[in-house]
């Protein structure tokens, strides 16, 4: 006699649940619709949730490309309403987070790149003029600061 697992039809396997648990095993409970993938239980845990797949429309609807801070700024607004909303999971919200981070980094390099390409190729080099100053009237040897003068060093005023 032989141990052989208990197999199921393919209406009664695809009725099931598709959450898989930590030990790779399957739920058995039945899916409420046709359509559904997942039972009322599991169907309520984020990662199992269809909009979760979904998100990227939501995150980028209307932003184009981001060249520029604004749209950065949108997407990362949108980023949290999500995570507050438990619709994304705050590790992934957080991957999305230093990727836009990046993004933002390379955007203030673009523009100082484009400000160098902007600027006038033949542009003449500034001049300074170091030039000395007035000249000054020299102490005479009957003023107190060079009879001072000499008193410090040793020598005697003329």
């Amino acid at each position: 006699m032989t141990n052989h697992p208990a197999k199921l039809n393919s209406a009664a396997h695809t009725s099931r649940c598709e959450h898989r648990f930590s030990n790779g095993t399957r739920c058995r409970l039945p899916v409420p619709a046709a359509d559904a993938r997942f039972c009322s239980s599991h169907a309520k845990l984020p990662q199992n949730r269809a909009a979760a797949a979904d998100l990227a429309d939501t995150l980028t609807a209307g932003l184009g490309e981001f060249h520029s801070a604004a749209n950065i700024n949108d997407f990362l607004s949108r980023l949290l309403l999500l995570v507050a909303q438990d619709r994304i999971s705050p590790r992934r919200a957080a991957v999305l987070a230093y990727i836009t981070n990046q993004l933002l980094r390379t955007v203030a390099a673009l523009d100082r790149e484009n400000d160098r390409e902007n600027e006038p190729q033949h542009q003449h080099p500034t001049i300074i003029w170091d030039m000395p100053g007035p000249p000054r009237p020299r102490a005479t040897a009957s003023s107190p600061e060079t009879a001072a003068g000499a008193l410090i060093t040793g020598s005697e005023a003329p």
